[in-house]
């Protein structure tokens, strides 16, 4: 029930006068003391604490791409791989050896 209660009145907060909050618990705090009135110092903490996980959780989700950038990120990846290894092969045959070792057991 409380959790809802902080999570209410952050919300609140963040579309009222969202553009002065940052990524910073302290200053979120003192935001929170200009734009409300909150005598409860704990209930203060939790809602400053709240909006300061909120906005950094929105941040780093606008920072990572999307499964499509990865996804073609990652294909250019295998094909630039794939055709440096062609490369480095066609140019230094004999100095690839290859070594088949046993496979050692354990027991």
């Amino acid at each position: 029930m409380r959790v809802d209660r902080i999570k209410r009145l952050s919300m609140q907060a963040i579309e009222r006068y969202g553009a002065k909050f940052t990524g910073d618990f302290t200053e979120n705090k003192k935001v929170l003391e200009q734009v409300s009135i909150i005598r409860s110092k704990g209930l203060k903490n939790e809602v400053a604490g709240y909006i300061t996980k909120y906005i950094k959780r929105e941040k780093s989700s606008k920072e990572l791409p999307t499964e499509e950038e990865v996804e073609v990120e990652s294909e250019e990846l295998v094909d630039e791989t794939e055709d440096s290894v062609v490369e480095d092969m066609a140019e230094t045959p004999d100095e690839i050896e290859i070594v088949e070792e046993p496979i050692k057991e354990s027991s």
